[in-house]
């Protein structure tokens, strides 16, 4: 099992309906991206100094299937938006062997 982190810190001019639009398009993407095994998205509910803004944890059988998501056109445009929004992304790509 491969489980890829994603997290965005926005620019503080975006508003908040291209926050919520930027969820919207990655929680479509299930629906679109058959490697998905699992997947899951919100909004920090903390809003510590050292909190982002948004998080993703979604996982998948093996780096192949990552590569897929990570290749797909819808999985491109959305990450071009999320780029497109935020001051600050950061990842973690790790295989649980449990």
């Amino acid at each position: 099992m491969l489980t890829h982190i994603v997290i965005w810190k926005y620019r503080e001019d975006v508003s908040e309906s291209e926050r919520e639009e930027h969820v919207e398009q990655l929680r479509a993407l299930p629906g679109l991206i058959p490697e998905i095994e699992t997947f899951a998205v919100g909004f920090d509910v903390l809003h510590l100094a050292r909190s982002f803004d948004t998080g993703l944890v979604v996982t998948f059988r093996d780096r192949d299937a990552l590569s897929i998501y990570t290749d797909h056109p819808e999985h491109q445009k959305v990450a071009a938006f999320g780029r497109s929004l935020s001051a600050n992304v950061a990842s973690v790509d790790f295989e649980d062997e449990s």
